[in-house]
């Protein structure tokens, strides 16, 4: 087997959500690849310090370096990386992430050039980039969807009386957690037992945004913080609704989950969605931060008769394409 770097922010041990440096090198390592990783640093300037440090370490040791590449000031780190493999001689593989990353492939075109012409491939996890990526000349692409054990998510029984609705994000202000709660202030004017619960850790003020606006309309919020991956499937089985509230996106993991879960989606149609998602047959999609049309499409799971179990049905078959049993088949043909 094949020994890889894997560059990416690797922070759940700091309170944060697991991304794919966690999941997808966990994958790898089940495989029988020797995984390294870079870093769990949570100081940025230390993270990026550690992953040169790491290349320079392992750049004869490793066949490839996977590179987790952002929109943000994460970008910047794929651009070093990339670039130190270079100057290496390591074959380098972006794997795109980030519903933003096609404007930033725009603003910063020269350093996008750099990074991704030269890449032994890039990785698109969504018809969205892959798309997006090989109309702005982008050739040495190609499409894995991101991943999850099927076998993991259990269905549970739904009743769908009234909305309980689950949100399973960080509190970032790109992931827009506030318009949850003015769903829900919304919601109680017609179903006054409706409820909310939010997973996921604070990652900027948008937490405290949110928290405020919920005391200020006198609305109780459940907030559990980070949880394991089994502790929020085990919470879901309480809840009947799934929100995604983000301003951008790309093809987000929660989102598939909640399908696994048999979990009716109602989400934002930004970035990658509507490529992931069908309107009316997967999920139910409303334009971004509109509240009152969100409002709408939870009450018809509520009140049009077969909507949810619809909508459950079709998630269920769409997320098969996710598994992992199909989806590193795709990875090892390309490690060879």
């Amino acid at each position: 087997m094949k020994n890889l770097l894997y560059i990416g922010n690797k922070l759940s041990s700091h309170g944060y959500t697991s991304t794919s440096i966690e999941t997808l090198g966990s994958f790898l390592e089940e495989e029988g690849y020797t995984v390294f990783y870079a870093s769990s640093k949570k100081n940025k300037v230390m993270r990026m310090l550690e992953m040169i440090y790491k290349t320079f370490k392992y750049c004869k040791k490793v066949d490839y370096v996977l590179i987790d590449t952002y929109s943000t000031k994460n970008f910047w780190y794929a651009f070093v990386i990339s670039q130190l493999c270079r100057l290496l001689n390591v074959k380098y593989i972006p794997k795109l992430h980030g519903g933003d990353l096609p404007n930033r492939i725009v603003r910063s075109k020269f350093f996008s050039d750099m990074i991704f012409s030269n890449a032994y491939i890039n990785i698109a996890p969504s018809n969205y980039l892959f798309e997006t990526f090989k109309n702005n000349s982008y050739k040495n692409l190609k499409y894995i969807p991101n991943t999850i054990e099927l076998q993991l998510y259990k269905e549970s029984i739904k009743e769908f009386k009234t909305p309980k609705l689950l949100w399973v994000r960080s509190f970032s202000k790109i992931y827009n957690p506030v318009m949850a709660v003015k769903v829900l202030v919304k919601l109680k004017q017609t179903f006054p037992d409706a409820e909310l619960c939010m997973v996921g850790p604070k990652k900027d003020e948008s937490f405290s945004k949110t928290m405020k606006f919920a005391k200020k309309n006198n609305v109780e919020v459940k907030v559990t913080g980070k949880l394991s991956k089994q502790e929020w499937i085990l919470l879901s089985q309480n809840y009947n609704i799934f929100l995604n509230t983000t301003h951008f996106d790309n093809t987000p993991i929660s989102v598939i989950e909640a399908m696994a879960l048999g979990l009716p989606v109602v989400s934002t149609n930004v970035g990658g969605i509507p490529y992931l998602l069908k309107q009316d047959h997967t999920a139910l999609l409303v334009d971004d931060n509109d509240v009152e049309d969100m409002v709408k499409q939870i009450e018809r799971i509520i009140t049009e008769t077969n909507l949810a179990q619809s909508l459950s049905q079709n998630g269920k078959l769409l997320v098969n394409d996710f598994d992992w049993g199909l989806v590193k088949k795709q990875w090892t043909e390309l490690l060879v």
